[in-house]
């Protein structure tokens, strides 16, 4: 007997026409079904001739009963391994009522001030934050990581050097191993020098336009930058801090000892770790600069009637504009989770920080002193929460760590770190020392630890300013307060909740509540990023399958998870196409074609992959000019890369000259690299690896349904013909 279930889809129960509204809207187009819509919007020679190969639908309990045995894959250690990452507590009311909730995470972009008031507020309460703490005049509305901002930084300081010619950048040795990796990255492709080495020994003399500091630093120590931040005023260089925020709750703020700009990561303001984000970081700096900051600035403004209102006072779109003269490619920011780390700062207010930093100091204190009892040294005693522990044998200190379920970092020299996020206890600090001793029980008491330890910062590094002082930090401390602003906020603004959001190719299509269930699971949620990964193999098993259908649906060879936007996919794409021209003696193919229609961040992608722009016209309908391409790829033939191209097009246009396109710069030395914004139109209907393309990247909040909030976290992997599989981009921690 033949037994087939009849099941509830997925794709029954959330796509929103039915099949009469189909019908109706059809019937509106002249068009007998949505198969000859298809034939009549698709151009024939690129359909793909077979069905794409991704298994059989799920209904919405078989897809959480896959997420839960992929979550049952993993192992939750307690993160002590630091490096920018660290344990915090998402208060439950922000988690239900922000995380948790379409009404925050499915709106769309805030270009439209009148229907985004809400989280515009949100955002200007991250600014202020933000802004009060670093000691700085001005802060955008996020951005995407840490790394990215501080290479974002370093492009600032190099528009703004007043010593034009220098290409010397220096990064101190104390900054975060990825940190720096994405750094070298970004300054490779435009030819700027980078130095890493002792703040202490550099001569900035030297040709150096900018500086980039870790405070703390990476192994946990508290530097006096203050000597070096006033050499770099007198010799015209820009320095950048890179600082832990809730540190700076107990440290004097970068910004009150001569900072230009400051960044970092948001995260340990009640975002879970989530095996490396997305987390939002931020990014502030002086007031001189504002023109040249990366991402958004919410500012305050008055309506039509003279009322207070919430505006983008500045944002990258200014890259339509100035295109390939824009000084960053960002166009979006990290909102859904800069709204959750503001609200962390609303709920606690300003003696909250201050408590729980507190609490991380002293549990940090009482383990150095227990350290010491042990007979045992630490790099440095001047810490926040973070120290570098010489061990005899680190490998047996490790064992016992992964026999209590703990993770430390492992460093190269033999020692180990150890690193307390804000729920660390009297208990965790006794199992550390039981784990670096190797002994049974202590010696000592813990009592005799916290009584005997220094809780002493010294003062010309201790805190002494004032920080977030605005009512908003002071008026929602209890849970109801703070679930009736959250929910006042949110009536402000358009999101699923209310309507569908018909704006711009940016619209998310769907945000299933069962696609957002898993993201809280605590074996999903709080795993760090650097944790063995035997400990993630659901994480690596999900990311392989999510490669293979991602490589079906595009006809590609390889897929990259790494970008965390479709501005950085972009940047991936053309530094794999760089690598590629490089690898064959052909680096000096450095020319890219991008038509006057693409979206403003192509041609800022492409100068900061270390590209020229040459454009290529398009006709009265907005198509490209096909002849103009052949004329402009004939011209540039010894010198061509790539060209850009949006398919469908930015006005959403099936072009139909796109394998006359793909032929005339593949003929003239060139790859194609399209920008796949729109790829929710073309999937299981034609393939780019079919028709020519060579490297796509995909917005996954566009295609696949991710929570974009109002902005961000987007996602954009890129996918990439055979060819250039091995130029994809990696990380250092994860190289083997």
């Amino acid at each position: 007997m033949n037994i087939r279930e009849e099941k509830d889809l997925f794709s029954r129960r959330h796509i929103g026409p039915r099949q009469t509204e189909i019908d109706e809207m059809l019937s509106e187009l002249g068009l007998s079904s949505l198969e000859e819509l298809i034939d009549r919007a698709v151009p024939d020679n690129i359909r793909t001739p077979t069905s794409l190969n991704l298994g059989g639908p799920l209904s919405e309990h078989e897809l959480l009963a896959e997420a839960r045995r992929l979550a049952e894959m993993n192992q939750t250690f307690r993160a002590f391994i630091g490096m920018g990452y660290s344990e915090t507590i998402t208060p439950p009311v922000i988690q239900r009522n922000i995380l948790e909730n379409p009404g925050w995470y499915t709106q769309y972009t805030p270009y439209q001030a009148e229907i985004a008031q809400g989280r515009l507020e949100a955002l200007l309460n991250f600014q202020t934050m933000v802004i009060d703490l670093t000691g700085m005049e001005i802060a955008n509305a996020s951005l995407l990581d840490e790394g990215t901002a501080a290479a974002e930084a370093m492009g600032l300081s190099l528009a703004a050097s007043r010593r034009k010619g220098n290409m010397r950048y220096f990064v101190s040795e104390h900054c975060h191993p990825q940190t720096i990796d994405v750094i070298k990255t970004r300054a490779r492709a435009r030819n700027i020098e980078v130095t890493v080495g002792d703040h202490e020994k550099v001569d900035l003399s030297a040709g150096y336009f900018g500086a980039l500091l870790q405070y703390p630093a990476s192994d946990g120590a508290i530097i006096n930058y203050l000597k070096f931040c006033q050499l770099a005023r007198a010799e015209g260089v820009l320095v950048t801090v890179a600082a832990d925020l809730l540190a700076l709750a107990l440290l004097s703020p970068p910004g009150e000892w001569g900072a230009d700009v400051v960044v970092g990561n948001t995260q340990r303001f009640g975002v879970p770790l989530v095996y490396g984000g997305p987390h939002a970081a931020y990014f502030a700096t002086r007031e001189e600069f504002s023109r040249l900051i990366p991402g958004r600035i919410v500012g305050v403004s008055r309506d039509s009637q003279g009322e207070p209102a919430l505006r983008l006072a500045l944002q990258t779109r200014e890259q339509h504009i100035r295109r390939d003269r824009a000084t960053s490619n960002i166009c979006t920011a990290q909102v859904l989770l800069a709204i959750m780390a503001s609200m962390y700062a609303v709920f606690h207010g300003p003696d909250g920080i201050r408590r729980i930093a507190r609490n991380v100091f002293r549990h940090t204190r009482a383990l150095i002193e227990g350290i010491d009892r042990l007979g045992l040294s630490v790099t440095t005693k001047l810490v926040f929460d973070t120290i570098k522990v010489r061990v005899p044998d680190q490998k047996e200190v490790i064992e016992r760590s992964s026999e209590k379920r703990m993770n430390l970092r492992i460093y190269e020299d033999g020692d180990v770190g150890i690193s307390l996020g804000e729920p660390a206890n009297s208990k965790d600090v006794e199992d550390l020392l039981l784990v670096l001793s190797g002994k049974a029980s202590l010696d000592f008491s813990l009592d005799d630890l916290y009584e005997t330890a220094d809780f002493d910062i010294p003062s010309g590094l201790q805190r002494t300013s004032p920080f977030m002082e605005h009512p908003v930090f002071h008026s929602y401390h209890s849970e109801t307060e703070l679930l009736r602003y959250i929910h006042r906020l949110q009536q402000g603004d358009l999101s699923l909740t209310t309507s569908m959001i018909p704006l711009g190719s940016c619209t998310m299509k769907l945000n299933a509540t069962a696609e957002m269930i898993p993201i809280t699971w605590s074996k999903f949620a709080d795993i760090h990023p650097f944790a063995p990964t035997e400990q993630a193999k659901g994480y690596q098993l999900l990311f392989r399958e999510l490669e293979g259908m991602l490589g079906e649906i595009t006809g590609m060879s390889a897929v990259s998870l790494q970008p965390n936007a479709g501005s950085q996919g972009e940047y991936a794409g053309l530094m794999a196409i760089r690598a590629y021209h490089q690898s064959r003696g052909q680096g000096h193919r450095n020319i890219c074609l991008i038509p006057t229609s693409a979206h403003g961040t192509n041609p800022a992608s492409a100068v900061m992959a270390g590209m020229k722009v040459v454009s290529v016209q398009c006709d009265e309908d907005g198509n490209i000019d096909v002849e103009d391409l052949r004329s402009k790829a004939e011209t540039h033939q010894e010198e061509l890369a790539a060209i850009m191209v949006t398919y469908p097009s930015t006005h959403g246009v099936f072009e139909e000259s796109i394998l006359t396109i793909c032929e005339i710069v593949h003929q003239h030395g060139g790859q194609v690299y399209m920008d796949g914004a729109n790829m929710n139109a073309l999937v299981g209907i034609c393939r780019p690896g079919e028709f020519g393309v060579d490297v796509c990247h995909l917005n996954l909040h566009k295609t696949f349904c991710i929570p974009h909030g109002g902005g961000g976290p987007g996602v954009g992997p890129i996918a990439v013909a055979e060819h250039l599989s091995d130029f994809l981009p990696g990380h250092f921690l994860f190289e083997n």
